[in-house]
């Protein structure tokens, strides 16, 4: 596992709204505007970890309206070094089918428009990262390590396909993706990776597969969409218990 002594996040998207509310919260202001939600605190064993409701407490804001520089400042802020990316996606490959769970070692930035740098007109500096591994080899290690003890399937790696939003992708554009070498297709993953890299923070993402992309499966979207997510979320919430029980 990771690091003792260090401050963990997560980042819940959509079918984790409700997720830590009654908890206690924050409101942190950043140089970049308010996050999405306050950042709440859960409790797991001994462990503290911050949340923040990547779409807000109201899931009404849309994947490329999310202030993604805010919510990465603010965790920052808070002295965290390692986020999880909770986050829903569509599946391409076959291998894989909805209500199950992935950890993508890759990802495939197509959203535009969106701000994907703390580099701005008044950085000091500037930082070309080093991208070639978006997702943090370690973290990813240890949410793997923890589906396996907590007896949950967990596809290990894959290629996710970041896709602006917010509407779902046309069945030739999943061709079209596919072909670019991408399993997943989700519109959260960036700029969450590059922010998280340029702030010093390890960043990967367990995914929960809860469609076939377009053209891919035999349901509606999102007839697949409420078949599964629920399948998926309840994997989900025993990984994270299990990883957060594995740490120091």
């Amino acid at each position: 596992m990771t690091d003792s002594g260090t401050q963990y996040a997560l980042l819940a998207g959509s079918g984790f709204q409700a997720f830590g509310e009654e908890s206690a919260e924050y409101r942190v202001a950043t140089k970049y505007g308010d996050p999405s939600s306050p950042v709440r605190e859960l409790e797991y064993g001994d462990h503290t970890v911050f949340l923040i409701a990547r779409h807000g407490d109201g899931l009404g804001i849309a994947a490329h309206l999310v202030n993604y520089r805010a919510n990465m400042m603010a965790l920052r802020s808070l002295g965290v070094d390692n986020v999880l990316a909770v986050n829903t996606v569509g599946v391409i490959s076959a291998k894989q089918c909805p209500g199950q769970l992935a950890v993508p070692d890759q990802l495939i930035d197509n959203t535009y428009g969106r701000d994907h740098s703390i580099y701005d007109n008044d950085s000091a500096s500037l930082q070309h990262i080093d991208f070639s591994d978006p997702f943090c080899p370690q973290v990813r290690q240890s949410i793997l390590q923890a589906a396996k003890a907590a007896g949950i399937d967990c596809h290990d790696g894959g290629v996710y396909a970041v896709t602006q939003g917010p509407r779902l992708e046309t069945a030739a554009e999943v061709d079209r993706l596919e072909r670019d070498g991408a399993d997943y297709i989700g519109m959260t993953a960036m700029p969450e990776a590059s922010l998280a890299m340029e702030l010093d923070m390890r960043y990967a993402c367990l995914s929960l597969l809860v469609n076939y992309a377009a053209g891919r499966g035999e349901k509606a979207i999102h007839e697949d969409i409420e078949a599964s997510t629920m399948t998926a979320k309840l994997q989900a919430m025993k990984v994270l218990r299990e990883f957060f029980h594995q740490l120091p």
